[in-house]
C-alpha cells in the first residue's frame, strides 16, 4: 500500500467530500434528478467531512479527536446508506419521512400545494450509473472514506506514542 502521510490522507477525504457534493448537485439540478429526503441526509456527513478537516488544518493540537469525529461521520454514512438500500430494496419499510404522499386532488388550489410539498420516494430509484443506484456508490464510497479516515487516526496514534 502507499506510504502517505496523515495530510495526505486528509487532502484526499477533503477533495472526495467536495467532488461527491459537486456531483450529487449536477445530478440533481443540471440533470433534473430530484432526490429523495434519504439522499439529501448522505450529503450530510461530506459537508461535515469538509468542516472537520478545515478545523483540523486551523487546530492542529485536537487531531485525534478530529480523527474520531471523521470516523464516526463516515460510519454514519455507511448506515444511512445501508438503511437506504434495504429500502430500494424492499426489505426495509419506507419510513414517513420518504414515503411520497398519495394525493387526493379535488381542486386547482389543492394541486398548486401539493406542488410545493412534492417529496420523491426513497424506494424510486430515479438515476443509475452502470445498473447501480447512487445509493450504493454511496456505500462503497463510505466504506473508502471510514478507512480513510481510520488511517488517519492510526497516523495520529503512532505519532504520539
Amino acid at each position: 500500500m502507499f506510504k502517505l502521510k496523515k495530510e495526505n490522507y486528509l487532502q484526499i477525504l477533503f477533495i472526495l467530500s467536495i467532488l461527491i457534493l459537486l456531483s450529487a448537485f449536477v445530478i440533481e439540478f443540471i440533470y433534473g434528478y430530484q432526490p429523495c429526503n434519504l439522499c439529501r441526509i448522505e450529503r450530510i456527513p461530506y459537508m461535515i467531512a469538509i468542516i472537520i478537516i478545515l478545523l483540523n488544518y486551523n487546530f492542529k493540537k485536537n487531531i485525534i479527536f478530529y480523527s474520531i469525529l471523521l470516523i464516526l461521520v463516515f460510519l454514519f454514512s455507511i448506515l444511512i446508506s445501508i438503511y437506504h438500500l434495504g429500502i430500494e430494496q424492499g426489505l426495509i419499510e419506507e419510513s414517513v419521512a420518504c414515503r411520497s404522499k398519495s394525493l387526493d386532488l379535488i381542486n386547482k388550489e389543492d394541486i398548486l400545494n401539493s406542488l410545493q410539498d412534492l417529496r420523491i420516494s426513497c424506494k424510486d430509484v430515479a438515476f443509475r450509473i452502470f445498473g447501480l443506484s447512487l445509493t450504493t456508490y454511496n456505500i462503497i464510497i463510505s466504506i473508502i472514506m471510514f478507512l480513510l479516515s481510520t488511517k488517519v487516526y492510526l497516523l495520529n496514534n503512532d505519532i504520539k506514542k
